[in-house]
Formats: C-alpha cells, structure tokens, sequence
C-alpha cells in the first residue's frame, strides 16, 4: 500500500480546533456534541494523541461533516482528478487499518475510500456516521464481516451491501488474512 504521509496527524489536529474555533465552541461543547471526552479533544488538537477512525467519525459528526470530509478539509481540497500517487492515505493508530481516499470533494456527493483491515481487528461508527450518507461496501479480497443494526453480514471477495437505515456499524476481519474493501457513499 501506499505510504502515509507523517502531516496528517498534525493536519487533522489543526482541522478540529479550526472546526471547533469557527463555531466558537469551547472543548466542553464539544465533546457534548460528538461524545468524545473533553480530555481527549485537548490532547488531539495539541498533537498528543492520534485518534482512531472512530473518534475522528463522532467528531466529524459534531462537525455535521463525513469523516472523508474532516480528513479532505485537514489535507486542502484536491483537484477533480484523483492520481494514485496523490490520494490520502491514512493509518488508524487503534487498529491499523489504512484508509485511502480514492475520491472526495465539497463539491460532489460521492466519496470512494479504499480500506485494508488487519486480520483480527475491528472499526465501529457510531449511528451519527451515517445520518446523512447512504454507504455501499464491496469487498475485493478477503472476509468482511459487517454488523449493522446489531445483523451480522459476512461478505467474500466480490460481494457488496447496500447499508439500510442510519445505525451502529462494525467492520470486522475476524479471519487471519487482511480483508481489502471499497466504501461508496453519497451524501443526502
């Protein structure tokens, strides 16, 4: 896979508190909004803490924005064109997983992210992730379990789901090969 790009942590850092700032909300509103413990906001807007993929999906969510979106709006907006050298390319610190964001812009609803999940890990998303987004998953390689609304799915290579009403979702590799996916949303 590609490699990460060491700024994004601190571009990500940067974008919260610049979120935060331009609603003139304070840490405690914050954290109220997206459920993530004040603490935990300080120590990763001061570069502290890196924040998983859930952490960044709740604040996102406060945000009223994807987490593609937070993640677009802490690298700059990128050109129509999406060259494989340049799409972001992302690692989730509590797990591992790389996220590579294939396609995103403000401008147009659809958002394409390619994810590689470790064997034996896990990524949940709160309901709030999905409230303005309708998602596809296709799997490309490997087993995908997928728990959503407390049904659990498990997808082989080849296999896709279109996601029902907003609500919890799991992303589970419970097998001992790492599991490659795509993820297409549209934003309502």
């Amino acid at each position: 896979m590609d490699t990460i790009v060491d700024d994004t942590e601190t571009g990500i850092a940067r974008r919260i508190r610049l979120e935060r700032d331009a609603r003139n909300w304070s840490l405690a509103e914050l954290a109220e909004k997206s459920g993530v413990a004040k603490a935990s906001i300080s120590k990763i807007e001061r570069g502290e803490m890196s924040a998983s993929a859930g952490i960044l999906a709740r604040l996102a969510t406060a945000f009223d924005l994807t987490l593609a979106g937070l993640l677009l709006r802490a690298e700059g907006e990128k050109p129509r064109l999406s060259r494989a050298a340049d799409q972001p390319v992302w690692r989730d610190p509590a797990t591992g997983y790389i996220r590579k964001q294939i396609f995103s812009r403000s401008d147009h609803p659809l958002e394409v992210v390619r994810v590689e999940l470790p064997p034996r890990q896990s990524a949940s998303f709160p309901t709030s992730s999905y409230a303005h987004t309708r998602h596809v998953v296709w799997v490309q390689s490997g087993k995908l379990t997928l728990i959503e609304a407390g049904v659990r799915n498990v997808l082989s290579a080849g296999d896709s789901l279109g996601f029902g009403p907003p609500s919890e979702v799991t992303y589970a590799n419970e097998s001992e090969k790492p599991c490659t996916y795509i993820v297409t949303l549209a934003r309502s």
